[in-house]
C-alpha cells in the first residue's frame, strides 16, 4: 500500500455502533451484485470523478458502505483498485469505517499480490484499532508467505490464528508451512507443527490428509531418514489414511537417492504384489536408482516391463540411462541408447546431447562432440552453457585456442552467461598456449560480467606468469586476490614461492611465506618443499632444516623430494656429515628419498662409497639406486664396488628387483671381476 494511502487509514477517536445488516443476505441479493458491479466499473475507468460517482451510486442506497467493501475487494482483482476503494471507504464517517472483514479481504488482495510490506502496514493499523484478522486471511498469509520462502513470519501468522481464534489453520495453509519448512532443511520445527496437526485431527476438524503426510516424508528422505519416512506413513495407515502409490513413489525414490537400490526394489516388488500400479514416476525413480550402481541388466528389464505396461519410457528416463552409461566408460553404448530412442518416436531434449558431448570431450572425442552438437542444432534444440563448456575445455586440452575461443564468443552472442567453470577452463588453456596476456584480459572480462574468478583461475595466470619471469605481474594479481576477498589457498603461495626461487629471487620468496604464515594460511607439504628447495638452492641449509621441523611441529610429514632437496644441498656444499645425518633422519621417519641420484647429479663418487653402508644398514634397496650405483661405480671404474654390489644383491636375492635373475647377476659379478 503506498504510504500516502495508508496514512489516511487511521484509527477513529470514537466508534459509533453501525447498523446490524447481513453480509450473507448481500452475497446472495441480486441487487448488491449488480451494485458491486457499479462500483468495480466506475473504479476501472480511472476518471478524475470517480469518487463523485461513487458518493451517487450509493446515496440512493440504504447501505452501510463498510459492509459491502470485502464484496467488493473480492471482486477486484487489481490490487491498486482495492488499495483506492479502501482508502475511499476509510474517509468516511466512523460508524461505516472499515471492520475485520474488510481489513481482511485487502489482507487477502496485498498478500496475494505479494505486496508484504503493505501487509504489515495494513495489519499495524489493525492492532492499533483493535480489529482482529479473521481466520480465513490468516491462512491467506501462511499460505502465500509459506509459498514465498518467508518461513518465519509464516510461522507466525501460524501461531497467532491459533492463540486468536484458539482454532487451526485448515489443512491446506497447514501443508503450505510443512512444505516450507522443509525446502528450507528446517525438519526438526515441520515435525513439530506435523505433529500438532495429528494432536488436534478429528472426524469433525480434518487438520492431516495424505499430502500432509507425503510432505513430511519427502523431508525425512531428502535428510536420508528414510526408515523414519516409512514408520511415519505405517503410522497414519487405517481409515483416514489408505496408502496410496505417491507414498510408495516418495519412499522407493528415497532409498534410491540414499543409495539403498536394492531396499528401493524390494519395495517396488511389494507394492505391485499389494495390487498397486507402478507409475511413471515410480520406474523413473528405480531406473534412476539402478543407473547409479550401472546395473544395466536390471536396467533394461524394467524398460521391457515398462513397454509390456504400454508406459511410454520419456526422455527423462533415457537422460539418466545415457548418463549412467557414459559415467561407466560406455559412450558407445549411449549413443546407440540416443539413436534407439529416436527410432522409438521419443524425442532428446538438450540435457541428453550434453551429456553425451561431455563424455566425448571427457575421452579428446572433441570431433564426435561436435558432430552431436549438429545434430542437436538440426532437431531445432538450443545449445547452453552446459553444451559449450565441455567444447570449450575440449578444445584448449588439445591446445586448440582458436575454436575454443570460436565457441566462447558464439556463445556470448546467443545471451548464454559463460560460468566460472568456462571461464576456468579459457583460462587454462590459454595459460597452457602460452597466451598469457589474452587469459588475463579474459579476467579482466569475466570480472566485468559478474562473475568472480575463484583461487584456482588466479592460480593458472601467476603460474603463468612465473614462468614467464614476470613477478611483478604475479605479486600485483596476489594484491587483487586479496582486494577481492577472494582468499589465495596454500597452493597458491606455493606456486609463487616456486616461481621467485626458479628465477634466483630467494628474498621475495621468504618473504611470500613468511606472509602466507602471518595470515594463519597453513602451507602444505608442497608449500615447504617450493621454500626448502629456494633455501637449498642458496645454501642456506639451516633455514631448510628450520623448515623441516616446522613442518613436523605441524605434522606434517616430509617426503622424499623433501629430504632428496636438503641432502643435495648438503652434498652440493660438500657437507657429507650434513648430508648423512638429514639421510639418518630420514630413515628414522621411513622415509625413502632417491639419495644416490642426488649424489650422482654432483658427480659425487666418492660420497657414494660412504653412503652405500647406509643404504644396505638400512634395507634401502631400491631397484633405482642400485641400478644408478652400478652405472656409476662403472663408469668410473670402481670395479670392486660394483661386484660388492651385484653379490649383497644374489646373497639377498634382490637382483629381480630390477630385472635381473639371480644367473644374470652371477654373470655380469664374473664379467666385472
Amino acid at each position: 500500500m503506498s504510504k500516502s494511502l495508508l496514512s489516511l487509514i487511521k484509527p477513529p477517536n470514537k466508534l459509533k455502533p453501525k447498523p446490524q445488516t447481513s453480509s450473507l443476505y448481500f452475497s446472495l441479493d441480486p441487487h448488491i451484485k449488480r451494485l458491486v458491479e457499479d462500483i468495480f466499473e466506475i473504479l476501472k475507468t480511472h476518471h478524475s470523478q470517480w469518487e463523485d460517482s461513487l458518493e451517487t451510486r450509493f446515496s440512493d442506497e440504504d447501505i452501510v458502505i463498510s459492509d459491502i467493501t470485502p464484496l467488493v475487494l473480492e471482486r477486484i482483482h487489481n490490487v491498486d483498485l482495492g488499495l483506492k476503494f479502501f482508502d475511499w471507504v476509510s474517509q468516511r464517517q466512523s460508524w461505516c469505517r472499515p471492520d475485520s472483514l474488510a481489513y481482511s479481504s485487502l489482507l487477502k488482495i496485498l498478500a496475494q499480490s505479494k505486496r508484504f510490506s503493505e501487509v504489515e502496514t495494513v495489519l499495524e493499523n489493525m492492532q492499533i484499532e483493535n480489529i482482529l484478522p479473521t481466520h480465513e486471511s490468516f491462512e491467506v498469509l501462511i499460505r502465500v508467505y509459506s509459498d514465498s520462502g518467508l518461513i518465519d513470519k509464516a510461522l507466525k501468522f501460524y501461531s497467532s490464528v491459533v492463540k486468536l481464534h484458539c482454532s487451526f489453520p485448515n489443512v491446506f495453509a497447514c501443508n503450505a508451512l510443512l512444505n516450507g519448512l522443509i525446502n528450507y532443511r528446517r525438519i526438526d520445527v515441520a515435525r513439530q507443527v506435523y505433529d500438532e496437526m495429528l494432536r488436534r485431527n478429528s472426524d469433525e476438524n480434518k487438520c492431516v490428509d495424505n499430502y500432509s503426510t507425503c510432505i513430511m516424508v519427502k523431508g525425512l528422505c531428502r535428510l536420508g531418514k528414510v526408515e523414519e519416512g516409512r514408520k511415519l506413513i505405517e503410522n497414519r495407515w487405517g481409515a483416514d489414511c489408505i496408502p496410496n502409490i505417491i507414498f510408495y513413489n516418495t519412499l522407493i525414490d528415497g532409498y534410491c537417492k540414499k543409495g539403498e537400490v536394492r531396499r528401493a526394489f524390494s519395495l517396488f516388488q511389494q507394492l505391485k504384489l499389494k495390487g498397486f500400479l507402478p507409475t511413471l514416476v515410480t520406474y523413473g525413480a528405480i531406473v534412476n536408482g539402478f543407473c547409479k550402481d550401472g546395473d544395466f541388466e536390471v536396467i533394461y528389464k524394467l524398460l521391457s516391463e515398462m513397454k509390456t505396461r504400454g508406459l511410454a519410457v520419456n526422455v527423462q528416463v533415457y537422460n539418466s540411462i545415457i548418463d549412467a552409461q557414459c559415467k561407466h566408460g560406455s559412450v558407445v553404448e549411449a549413443i546407440e541408447i540416443l539413436k534407439g530412442m529416436i527410432g522409438r518416436g521419443s524425442e532428446p531434449d538438450i540435457i541428453t546431447y550434453n551429456t553425451l558431448i561431455c563424455a566425448l570431450c571427457n575421452k579428446g572425442k572433441v570431433m564426435e562432440a561436435c558432430d552431436l552438437l549438429g545434430q542437436a542444432l538440426k532437431r531445432g534444440l538450443v545449445p547452453n552453457k552446459f553444451t559449450c563448456t565441455p567444447l570449450i575445455i575440449g578444445y584448449c586440452r588439445k591446445g586448440e585456442m582458436v575454436k575454443a575461443s570460436d565457441i566462447f564468443i558464439a556463445m556470448m552472442e546467443t545471451g548464454h552467461k559463460p560460468d566460472l567453470v568456462t571461464y576456468g577452463a579459457l583460462v587454462h588453456g590459454l595459460v597452457v598456449a602460452g597466451e598469457v596476456d589474452v587469459a588475463l584480459t579474459i579476467l579482466g572480462k569475466m570480472v566485468e560480467k559478474g562473475v568472480s574468478p575463484d583461487a584456482g583461475i588466479y592460480n593458472v595466470l601467476m603460474s603463468g606468469l612465473c614462468k614467464k619471469g614476470r613477478f611483478p605481474a604475479a605479486k600485483q594479481l596476489l594484491v587483487e586476490m586479496l582486494e577481492m576477498n577472494i582468499l589465495p589457498d596454500a597452493f597458491v603461495y606455493a606456486t609463487m614461492v616456486d616461481g621467485f626461487v626458479r628465477h634466483g629471487d630467494i628474498g621475495e620468496a621468504e618473504k611470500l611465506f613468511e606472509f602466507m604464515l602471518e595470515n594463519n594460511i597453513e602451507p602444505d607439504v608442497v608449500g615447504y618443499n617450493a621454500m626448502i628447495k629456494g633455501f637449498c638452492k642458496f645454501g642456506m641449509m639451516k633455514s631448510a632444516v628450520s623448515c623441516i621441523e616446522k613442518m613436523l611441529e605441524k605434522r606434517l610429514c616430509p617426503d622424499k623430494f623433501t629430504y632428496s632437496t636438503v641432502i643435495d644441498g648438503y652434498i652440493k656444499l660438500n657437507d657429507m656429515d650434513g648430508a648423512l645425518r638429514v639421510f639418518r633422519h630420514m630413515v628414522d621417519g621411513k622415509c625413502k628419498p632417491n639419495v644416490v641420484t642426488g649424489c650422482c647429479s654432483t658427480d659425487g663418487i666418492q660420497e657414494l662409497q660412504l653412503i652405500v653402508p647406509f643404504l644396505f644398514a638400512f634395507e634401502l634397496q631400491v631397484a633405482v639406486n642400485y641400478s644408478v650405483l652400478l652405472d656409476q661405480y662403472i663408469h668410473h671404474g670402481i670395479l670392486s664396488e660394483a661386484s660388492s654390489i651385484l653379490h649383497s644383491l644374489v646373497e639377498e636375492d634382490k637382483s629381480d628387483d630390477f630385472g635381473m635373475s639371480n644367473a644374470e647377476a652371477n654373470d655380469i659379478r664374473y664379467s666385472v671381476n
